[in-house]
């Protein structure tokens, strides 16, 4: 039969043991008992009403302090109070079998490379910064513009010194040294206003006003350029002829592109670093620096020149033995550093001859394989110094040096 509860009667019936308050928070259960009546009987048997109470949420543990004992964990060490043991987190090492165990130690090895470890914290190194200078870079990045207060303190104090007046007429292009003294004997070079007539006068551009003809010489001189050409056949070392096709030809389009990387410098003028006959082919060098050409074409230099040679006929060992011997050369007996005979190739059936020398006179190879009794087909110079020619550098074509090709040429700068 249903009963009707009603929550007064139902607060009246309620029964609760009397435990402590605190045995409910640690109760997880309790069964309550009610009766629907103020007065149970036996014919209606009491209400249980089976109520569950929730565990009490765990207390956060305080984290451990560093350095303190409960700290030992991150060590790889545990600490148990209860039992008041010290435990070990099992290390799994591979043994000397090479099969793997659990032991309670650490492996030796780890306890040496602690023991030997350098505990002292190195300190990062901070790059240096480039040092901010008081000039600032152009809105293009190109050269820092300097200000005419800088420029002229730079220049009254640290600017190159003067520089005899021939030199400085072909260093800015306007002729060789040999045609800049001939200009400057003809009166057609002014220096400060008066005509100069010694070729030897020191003069600096940056403070004196030298005129040529009538025109200003630029203040600045144009840069060094060095370069390296594989000569063709049917070209001539030298400017002054028009009838005849020269190597500095081969560089207008070169002096094009470098006028625009420096707008502003005058134009060098390029010559070549000794002379390779008209029929001769292969290594060159070309500058506009005249010291530096002065340097590597001086017998004192003492740089030996490789050339390849090939020849029509047969050669015999006769032959080698006439050109080792040497030759007379503009009154000089010429003997070669080496003569070798080289392997034949299959797509050149003529015979080539190695031969090197080191005095570089006019026409002495050619000298040398004429007094043997040869005839000469082609001539190539491939080597100058340390320095030899590229393979890969096409005729007609140059390289620009570099510092280490330089050094390879006896050019100390």
């Amino acid at each position: 039969m249903a009963a009707t509860l009603s929550w007064s009667s139902l607060s009246r019936s309620f029964h609760f043991p009397r435990r402590p308050a605190r045995s409910l928070s640690l109760a997880p259960r309790v069964i309550i008992t009610c009766s629907s009546s103020p007065s149970p009987s036996p014919s209606s048997p009491p209400l249980q009403l089976d109520i569950s109470f929730a565990p009490p949420k765990p207390k956060p543990k305080p984290k451990p302090r560093p350095g303190s004992d409960s700290d030992s964990g991150s060590r790889g060490v545990d600490f148990v109070s209860g039992a008041g043991q010290q435990l070990f987190i099992p290390w799994i090492v591979r043994g000397e079998d090479g099969q793997l165990k659990l032991q309670s130690h650490p492996p030796a090895r780890l306890i040496h490379d602690l023991a030997h470890a350098d505990t002292q914290e190195k300190k990062a190194k901070k790059k240096d910064k480039p040092k901010k200078t008081a000039t600032a870079a152009g809105a293009g990045g190109g050269e820092p513009k300097y200000s005419k207060a800088a420029r002229r303190f730079y220049n009254e104090n640290f600017g190159d010194a003067p520089q005899r007046l021939s030199k400085v007429l072909a260093a800015a292009g306007v002729a060789s040294r040999r045609g800049s003294e001939e200009l400057i004997f003809e009166g057609k070079v002014t220096v400060n206003g008066s005509v100069c007539n010694t070729p030897q006068t020191r003069v600096d551009p940056m403070k004196d006003a030298i005129y040529v003809n009538g025109n200003r010489l630029p203040k600045r001189l144009p840069q060094k350029v060095y370069l390296a050409l594989n000569k063709p056949k049917g070209y001539i070392c030298s400017a002054g002829e028009k009838e005849s096709k020269s190597v500095l030809e081969l560089f207008d389009d070169y002096l094009k592109i470098l006028g625009k990387k420096n707008p502003g410098l005058p134009k060098p003028r390029l010559f070549t670093v000794g002379r390779l006959d008209v029929a001769t082919s292969g290594l060159i060098i070309v500058t506009n620096d005249g010291d530096f050409a002065q340097k590597i074409s001086h017998p004192s230099a003492n740089l030996s020149k490789e050339y390849i040679a090939a020849v029509d006929g047969e050669v015999h060992k006769r032959h080698l033995i006439a050109i080792s011997q040497g030759t007379v050369v503009d009154g000089t007996h010429c003997i070669p550093d080496s003569v070798e005979l080289l392997p034949r190739q299959p797509e050149n059936p003529r015979p080539r001859l190695r031969i090197v020398v080191h005095e570089g006179r006019n026409h002495e190879v050619r000298e040398l394989i004429k007094n043997a009794g040869l005839e000469i087909y082609s001539l190539k110079r491939v080597r100058i110094g340390s320095f030899r020619l590229p393979a890969d550098l096409g005729l007609g074509k140059h390289v620009e040096l570099k510092p280490a090709d330089l050094q390879a040429l006896g050019w100390k700068s």
